[in-house]
């Protein structure tokens, strides 16, 4: 209560009050389903408060109140498209937040918060305990109801935002609808993930016909698509066995593209989203934008530059010892890992700290390390080369026995136009080369975009990562990593409980890295980050082994074994916060041996560059 308390001192401070009665005279020049769908929100805000208050009075059964829930959520996901994308940190933080404890800066204060909005409700509604949590209940919709009253009010004074690109907010919603909607991340207790994709491509069709602006395209196309997709939807509502695969090639997908060719090659989100509007469908390997996660500018990326950084990878002499490269530790035989449970030092009988990530598709990423402590590519070889364990140098050292070198002098004048030896210079040439090491042109893309086929047990094991094993509302489609979509601008990472060895083998222990909240960033030091390590991508993962930070798994089967059993605390592990659930997930052994087919069909290091 503290917490929820002292948060709403910080958001309410800028809005200002108004009476509802008023409200709807502020948004003439809104379009008009946008207006109904602000406003039919709230209304259903409202009666969900109310009826919150008679379940806690028993005067409400908790049917009759799930049902509320679901036509609360719904109105949203109506309007989600509009409000996520004009005001995506709101969306995000107060009206649809993951169910799950977050740091929020205040000044120079970092506060542990408590989650809110609807998918906490959801998950906690739906859930065994409802009628035990009848008073958490209360505060989180009054929270909500207050978070959405006030942001309501300051649109209606101060006007809604307006983007110059109407169709970015639809296609942003089709990535959602794909990658948080049918996987159940956003529905956590109800899973009711075909019934709110109804309700949001409904919001979209609605709007299309609603502007006057799109009497300028031919949308009869988008409406037979958004039509077939809703039909397909509301005769398939089965969460387990609802096909992903069908509803993308024929739904998602030619949505997205048709959407495209409207005036969806204006980028309104340059500087805040990693996804490339240009791009025709998720799992073309332009999805994502590489540049958009690194200090490098397109134009100053060049073959050149490329082959000075892999110079400047594979050269040894740079370190302190004058032995170690970052090929020591990221072998590209081995899709650039070593293979072994935690890379060596430059001490002799002695190990890093974790375990050896692939250079593969991890430029695509806001966050580095498992414990997240580096914020873009270049630190992230910072950290390495001050690292006493690793090569134990300095930028200066280095520059000094770089300019000694006439091979590099050379390199560097044809990479750069200044032809200077520098710290800036180097990180852009090194980031560069690691930069390029992605692709998405493995077995499962090519029959994502209808190039190739693949078995039935990749098409099922895939149904099950993005369904019943829950594996896809951490590992995000299409990256498959904690980079959370839709606007692929963030990490996240997550408390799984892991053991210090594989589930089969006593005793069950606990590995006793802290991962996050012992990094050196300060205001993540908070025992919500205890056992936190950052969630990397499964592509390629069949040439990773072994697995996890501590590399103490050393195959697949282990790995899926663990998540079965529902991470330590489902083993029995005494956790305080375990982000991953708890509760088994019933895996047969032929569903494993499917995800596990699944995984190996996203092998591709062939066409990296």
């Amino acid at each position: 209560m503290r917490f929820y308390t002292l948060f709403a001192v910080i958001l309410f401070s800028g809005f200002s009050v108004m009476s509802f009665n008023s409200v709807d005279k502020g948004m003439k020049n809104e379009n008009t389903f946008v207006n109904k769908g602000l406003s039919g929100f709230k209304i259903k805000l409202e009666q969900l408060k109310t009826d919150v208050y008679s379940f806690s009075e028993n005067k409400l059964s908790l049917e009759d109140l799930r049902r509320s829930l679901s036509n609360t959520r719904n109105s949203f996901k109506e309007i989600e498209f509009y409000i996520a994308y004009h005001y995506p940190e709101f969306t995000k933080t107060h009206l649809n937040a993951a169910p799950l404890f977050h740091i929020e800066a205040a000044g120079t204060s970092a506060y542990t918060l408590p989650p809110e909005g609807l998918q906490v409700l959801d998950e906690l509604i739906f859930s065994d305990e409802a009628e035990d949590e009848k008073e958490k209940i209360k505060t989180i919709t009054d929270f909500l109801y207050n978070s959405y009253s006030g942001f309501y009010l300051s649109a209606v004074k101060n006007g809604l935002s307006k983007g110059n690109n109407k169709t970015l907010p639809l296609r942003i919603e089709l990535i959602r609808i794909y990658t948080l909607g049918v996987t159940g991340f956003d529905t956590p207790g109800s899973l009711n993930t075909s019934e709110e994709a109804v309700h949001a491509l409904t919001g979209i069709k609605s709007y299309i016909n609603d502007d006057p602006y799109f009497r300028n395209y031919n949308t009869q196309k988008a409406n037979q698509i958004l039509d077939g997709s809703i039909s397909y939807l509301s005769e398939n509502t089965d969460f387990e066995t609802f096909d992903r695969i069908e509803f993308y090639k024929s739904y998602i997908q030619p949505l997205y593209e048709e959407l495209g060719k409207w005036d969806g090659r204006t980028d309104d989100l340059k500087e805040f989203s990693g996804w490339n509007v240009n791009s025709k469908g998720l799992f073309n390997s332009d999805f994502l934008d590489p540049y958009f996660y690194t200090l490098l500018n397109p134009s100053e990326d060049n073959a050149d530059l490329r082959s000075l950084g892999k110079s400047i990878f594979y050269d040894g002499t740079l370190s302190g010892n004058g032995k170690m490269s970052c090929a020591a530790c990221h072998l590209p035989e081995n899709a650039f890992t070593d293979l072994k449970p935690k890379s060596e030092s430059n001490v002799e009988g002695k190990t890093v700290l974790r375990n050896s990530p692939s250079l593969y598709n991890a430029v695509f990423a806001k966050r580095f390390f498992y414990d997240l402590r580096a914020f873009y590519l270049e630190q992230q070889a910072e950290h390495v080369i001050y690292n006493e364990d690793e090569f134990n140098t300095s930028y200066e050292d280095i520059m000094k026995k770089l300019k000694t070198r006439p091979d590099y002098k050379k390199a560097f004048c044809s990479a750069f136009k200044d032809g200077k030896i520098n710290k800036e210079n180097f990180s852009k040439a090194l980031s560069a080369y690691v930069a390029s090491l992605y692709s998405f042109d493995s077995d499962f893309d090519r029959f994502m975009r209808n190039e190739k086929e693949v078995s039935e047990d990749v098409k099922k094991g895939y149904n099950l990562f993005m369904g019943k094993a829950n594996c896809a509302t951490c590992h995000f489609a299409p990256h498959f990593s904690g980079l959370v979509p839709p606007f692929f601008n963030e990490n996240e990472s997550e408390v799984l409980g892991v053991t210090t060895r594989p589930v089969n083998q006593l005793p069950i222990e606990l590995d006793a890295d802290l991962g996050r909240s012992g990094s050196p960033v300060k205001k993540e030091k908070s025992w919500i980050y205890d056992y936190s390590f950052k969630t990397v991508t499964v592509r390629n993962i069949a040439l990773t082994k072994p697995y996890f930070h501590n590399g103490a798994f050393n195959t697949l089967e282990e790995v899926l074994d663990f998540y079965n059993e529902g991470g330590g605390e489902g083993l029995g592990l005494k956790m305080r916060n375990q982000t991953l659930s708890p509760d088994k997930l019933n895996l047969s052994q032929t569903e494993i041996r499917q995800i596990i087919a699944f995984l190996n069909a996203l092998t591709d290091v062939n066409k990296a560059k």
